[in-house]
This record gives structure tokens, C-alpha cells and sequence, in this order.
């Protein structure tokens, strides 16, 4: 009865079409859509996807009070739990006391003491991949970035070597990775039972998965021994509670999806990192004499990557200009007040790391690549959520620390090495937002080595 009383703000927005509401422009460009919303309507606004009623959220304060003051008040949004068909109860998909119990059994795998172990592992990776390109030739880096990622986290994971884990494993993730976009952009997704072209081949590649991860998962029940490695590290967890450790679908949940959400977030964030440096030569250069004095001309080490300050900078503001999570989304499970508006049970909101990221109230040249930004404390001076690329609260992301490490060190062994540009003729480069946030198309970069 309060909240009827009360008198709260209406939140401002497009009136939309009488069917469809908003959904045609916003699945025509998503970015645009959501940028203009925060432009023309300000930290808040309304619209309608068909019947769902959506909030757009654009203010620091607003969503801090979603992800962390008020967060028992929200679900995952609805697209987020259709891939469940894929990652089952995984962290990125499971609720309340699922995530609860699966993050306190995950958690020590991605403490820092863990991830330096495997820092050495990260360069190893990259080192490897690279070692082979040819002065002057030009590659996909999209591709190229996806493999050292891909390689990184089977390395990581289960002890695998570069070219075994991304051959088994490649294929059938990307195939996974564009179905089940497709999947969570349909208004009205068919059920998996049915016996359509595209439900055909999603499951299909599940059960590619399923049967790679399982037969690793078996033998390495049968094998003695500790194994260091993040499958070994989440074999061996027990929960504080009852000593449980986890059951094999539950392993499968979470190593599908540390691939779907580790592997790709990364190779996207190192691909929009070097498209940014052909951009700006002079931060590409300033990056390369960093590097150069910290390693006095030899290999990269784990220890090099708590002085690399520019090159986590560089790393900083890629991920502010591309978040490759670009977009949150959350279903309002309870009437709540989020500030002086009242949200409806069943609504559901979003919130944008990249409409945010480029907030001029925060952020003086928005659009400009400028890594110096980061420096003298800069993150410590703004609202929390003005910058939050890897999320917020009890469901931040578990590997930010890891993809950090990640990103960094993999930058700074193939900068040390070679200096990229784009190709001649190469088509505009425009962010594609799928499950990720994408180079449309590609990267053509030519590669120059170092002299």
C-alpha cells in the first residue's frame, strides 16, 4: 500500500511503435539506440521491447543501487537465461544460493596468489602464436587474437598446449557463440526441441563441447596427484558448509562458461586494443619504450606485469572506449525503488558499460584514446559505476583480476615483437555488439617487425 501512496518520478522515453515498442531500432543498432536514450532522456528513461517494459539506466548512483545495495531485488535478464541451453547452471547464468555456493567453490581459483602462477603460462601462449609472423605480411588479428585467447585459457585450464586445446575447441565455441545470440535476440525463441536448421546445429555443438569436456573431467578423476591448473583447482574445491566439491555437470556448467565468457571478452578487448594503437602511432610508440626499459631488450616475465603501468592504462582505456561486456541486464524480481522511481516487478532494466564509458560528465573528451587518463589514482576520484567494465557486486566478474594479468601481458609480448597497422583499404571499422562487443567484420592489420 506505501508504494501506491507514494508519489514517484515517470521515467521519460519513446513512445515506440503500438506492437513492437522499441525493438526495431534498438535491434538495428544497439549502441546508437542506447546512446541516444541517454542523451535525449537523461540518467533513466522508459520503453517497451513488444510487452516487456525496459528501463535504460545511465547514472553511476542508480546503478550502483541495482548491481550491489539492491541487488536481491534482481534476476539475470531473461536473454542471459536462455543460455542456460549452453552453460547450464554455470556462475554467469545460476541464482541466490546456486551462485552463492558455486562462487565460494570458485572463488580460490581466481585469487591472485593463484592467477601469478599462471601468468608465466599467459606469455608462454602468446609468445608461441607469435613467433612465426612474417615481416610485412598481413593477418586477421580478430582471428589471430581468439586463438591466443583460446589457447591461454585450454593452457590455463587444463594444461593443454595452444594448438591442441584451439583445434578441438575453436569451431564448435564460435558456432555456440553466434547461435545462441540469435537465440537471446528472438522475442520468441523456438523451443531446442524443435527441429529447425539453426536448433540443429546449436545442438550439435553443445554436444561437441559437452563430449570434450566431459572426456577431460573422467580422466582426470582417474588420474593421482594434484594438478595445478584451474580444472585441477575446481576439482579439489570443498564447500565451507557441508564439504561438498562439485559434481561433473557442475564442472562442465563452469568450464562452459569460463570459455564462453573468458575467451572471447579478451581477444575482443586485445583486438580493439591494437586498432586503437594504429590509430594513435604515439601511444604505440610511448608503449613500446615502456616495455623496452622495463625488459632491457630481454623476454617478458611475470614479474614485469606490476610495472607496466602505461600498458595496463592502454589495456584501461580500450576497455573503456569497447567494454567487451558492453551491456548489463537485469529482471526486477520485486517492486523497488531505485531512486526517486519506482520499478515494477517483471520489468526489466539495463545498463551500459559503453553508453557509461562515455559519459562527458565524467569523462573529459569522451570519444578521445587517451591512456594517461588512468594515471594519478583517476578511478578513485569518480562514482564507482562511471567505469565499471567487468560489472559490479556479488556478481562481478570472478576472472576481472585474470583477464587483467591476461590482456597486459599478452599486449606487451607481441608490442615488444612487432608494431601492427590496419590495411590498405581496410572497411570502416565499426563495433558489432553480439554476446560480446566485436570488430564488424575483422581486423586486417599489417605487421611490422621491431628493429
Amino acid at each position: 500500500m506505501k508504494n501506491r501512496l507514494k508519489a514517484y518520478k515517470k521515467a521519460p522515453g519513446p513512445k515506440g511503435h503500438w506492437l513492437t515498442g522499441s525493438l526495431r531500432d534498438f535491434k538495428a543498432n544497439p549502441l546508437q539506440f542506447l546512446t541516444t536514450q541517454a542523451e535525449e532522456f537523461g540518467p533513466i528513461s522508459k520503453f517497451r521491447f513488444g510487452p516487456q517494459h525496459v528501463y535504460f539506466i545511465n547514472d553511476p548512483d542508480l546503478i550502483k543501487e541495482i548491481l550491489v545495495t539492491k541487488q536481491k531485488s534482481f534476476t539475470k535478464s531473461r536473454d542471459i537465461q536462455m543460455l542456460k541451453t549452453v552453460v547450464g547452471e554455470g556462475l554467469l547464468t545460476s541464482e541466490k544460493d546456486v551462485h552463492m555456493k558455486q562462487r565460494r567453490l570458485i572463488q580460490p581459483a581466481f585469487k591472485k596468489n593463484h592467477i601469478i602462477q599462471y601468468a608465466q603460462d599467459m606469455i608462454d601462449t602468446t609468445s608461441r602464436y607469435v613467433e612465426d609472423w612474417q615481416d610485412g605480411t598481413e593477418r586477421n588479428i580478430t582471428n589471430d587474437m581468439m586463438s591466443i585467447a583460446l589457447g591461454i585459457i585450454t593452457k590455463t585450464m587444463f594444461n593443454m598446449e595452444i594448438r591442441t586445446g584451439a583445434d578441438l575447441i575453436e569451431e564448435p565455441m564460435d558456432t555456440v557463440m553466434r547461435l545462441g545470440v540469435k537465440r537471446m535476440r528472438s522475442i520468441f525463441p523456438l523451443p531446442l526441441w524443435a527441429p529447425t536448421e539453426t536448433n540443429k546445429k546449436l545442438k550439435q555443438a553443445v554436444a561437441e563441447l559437452d563430449h570434450i569436456l566431459f572426456s577431460i573431467i573422467n580422466e582426470r578423476r582417474l588420474e593421482s596427484g594434484d594438478h595445478t591448473d584451474l580444472l585441477g583447482i575446481l576439482m579439489s574445491a570443498r564447500d565451507e558448509e557441508d564439504g561438498s566439491g562439485m559434481s561433473d555437470t557442475q564442472l562442465r556448467d563452469e568450464l562452459m562458461t569460463i570459455f564462453l565468457a573468458g575467451h572471447e571478452t579478451t581477444a575482443n578487448l586485445l583486438s580493439w586494443t591494437f586498432y586503437l594503437l594504429s590509430e594513435h602511432p604515439e601511444v604505440d610508440q610511448k608503449l613500446y619504450e615502456e616495455i623496452s626499459e622495463v625488459t632491457n631488450g630481454g623476454p617478458i616475465t611475470p614479474e614485469h606485469f606490476m610495472q607496466l603501468p602505461y600498458a595496463q592504462h592502454v589495456i584501461s582505456e580500450s576497455m573503456r572506449l569497447y567494454p567487451p561486456a558492453y551491456v548489463i541486464g537485469r529482471q526486477v524480481e520485486q517492486d523497488v525503488e531505485i531512486g526517486p522511481y519506482l520499478l515494477r516487478k517483471g520489468s526489466m532494466v539495463l545498463m551500459s558499460q559503453y553508453v557509461m564509458h562515455r559519459n562527458p560528465t565524467f569523462y573529459k573528451d569522451p570519444d578521445a584514446f587517451v591512456p594517461e587518463r588512468f594515471e594519478n589514482n583517476f578511478l578513485k576520484k569518480m562514482p564507482a559505476y562511471a567505469y565499471f567494465p567487468f560489472g559490479g557486486g556479488p556478481r562481478v566478474c570472478i576472472g576481472n583480476h585474470f583477464a587483467m594479468m591476461e590482456a597486459t601481458l599478452a599486449l606487451a609480448c607481441i608490442v615488444e615483437k612487432y608494431r601492427l597497422t590496419i590495411a590498405p583499404d581496410h572497411h570502416t571499422v565499426k563495433p558489432q555488439p553480439l554476446v560480446t562487443l566485436r570488430p564488424k567484420k575483422g581486423l586486417s592489420m599489417n605487421v611490422h617487425q621491431r628493429r
